[in-house]
């Protein structure tokens, strides 16, 4: 379902194939940095998390919105759809706050826990304190891949308990069931990407070890060769599930997408290389069943790709102005 919008996707010519798609971000994009301070916020376990902060233009006042954002599995400030989507918000004179989890800022946390695709409880930390902290301020929020996970999870437990301020919310390339996604990144080319993310995690979870030497077994993450496996040998123990199907099963967004009670786009490509289509299917069928879920799929994007232009030296990257005119449009309703 594709709602109106101004802006039409013409996926790149030039950029052929779902996997040049996801690839071509890292690869060939060059997108400026947006300036972002560092605060360090301290957490009720006595751990910190990093926010990186866009300030609105000064002589602004409480009325613009601010926009809070989610990263991918073991993304950073400077990841090209972050960086994209700052710039999107910078040019609307918003304000911007990226929440960075836990041991994506190049440190290791201090608490026993890392982060995974159904940990809520830091998006909750910092929704309330900037609700508190900005006082009818409005506020939106997106999510990029596993930082979409995590939103919708959090939405949909919190119902209608999300803060009246948080006026809505969208998710980019969500790998909404995690187990089909984990187990379609174990075949052809897509093994790429597991083997990009499984190098990264193994030394946090490596670091991890050497301050908490019980938290798991140390054997079963050095024989982890998919992410499957490291989820079922680290991620798992770390964090009270049973196993890698107790993780899945209880953190996937797709349980928990009918109980969304914020006008919240879901966008993603039928193509993408971390997801079987049969996930796109079944997502459909639940948001045909609540209103609150717009759906954009697309036919050719990749994951958090969606490079789009006519002509080469006018490429545009649909995801990101796509996600800021939604928000854009719902902010307009709300007033």
């Amino acid at each position: 379902m594709r709602p109106s919008s101004e802006l039409t996707y013409t996926p790149a010519w030039w950029v052929p194939g779902a996997h040049l798609h996801t690839l071509w971000g890292k690869l060939v994009r060059r997108t400026p940095e947006v300036f972002t301070r560092s605060e360090r916020w301290h957490t009720p376990d006595d751990d910190e998390i990093e926010i990186r902060r866009l300030d609105a233009p000064v002589g602004s006042n409480s009325s613009i919105p601010r926009l809070i954002v989610l990263h991918g599995l073991e993304g950073t400030i400077r990841s090209h759809y972050l960086q994209g989507v700052l710039h999107q918000a910078r040019a609307r004179g918003w304000a911007a706050d990226v929440l960075i989890f836990r041991g994506c800022n190049g440190e290791t946390n201090r608490a026993r826990r890392l982060y995974h695709s159904g940990e809520t409880t830091d998006i909750d930390f910092v929704v309330r304190r900037l609700v508190a902290e900005n006082p009818g301020q409005p506020l939106v929020a997106v999510g990029f891949s596993l930082g979409g996970n995590v939103l919708l999870k959090w939405l949909g437990e919190q119902g209608t308990s999300v803060p009246d301020t948080l006026i809505a919310a969208a998710a980019v390339s969500v790998p909404f069931d995690l187990e089909r996604s984990a187990r379609h990144i174990e075949h052809g080319f897509s093994r790429i990407y597991g083997h990009h993310f499984l190098k990264t995690l193994k030394v946090k979870a490596r670091a991890k070890l050497a301050r908490y030497p019980e938290a798991f077994d140390a054997s079963a993450l050095e024989r982890a060769k998919t992410l499957h496996a490291f989820d079922d040998a680290v991620t798992a123990p770390l964090h009270g599930f049973a196993d890698a199907h107790d993780y899945y099963s209880k953190s996937s967004s797709l349980g928990f997408l009918s109980r969304i009670r914020r006008p919240t786009l879901l966008l993603s490509s039928t193509d993408d290389p971390f997801l079987p289509r049969s996930v796109v299917d079944d997502v459909l069928k639940v948001a045909l069943l609540n209103r609150h879920l717009e759906t954009e799929f697309y036919d050719r994007g990749g994951h958090v790709g969606f490079v789009g232009g006519t002509f080469p030296f006018k490429t545009h990257y649909f995801a990101e102005e796509r996600v800021v005119e939604f928000l854009c449009d719902r902010i307009a309703r709300s007033g």
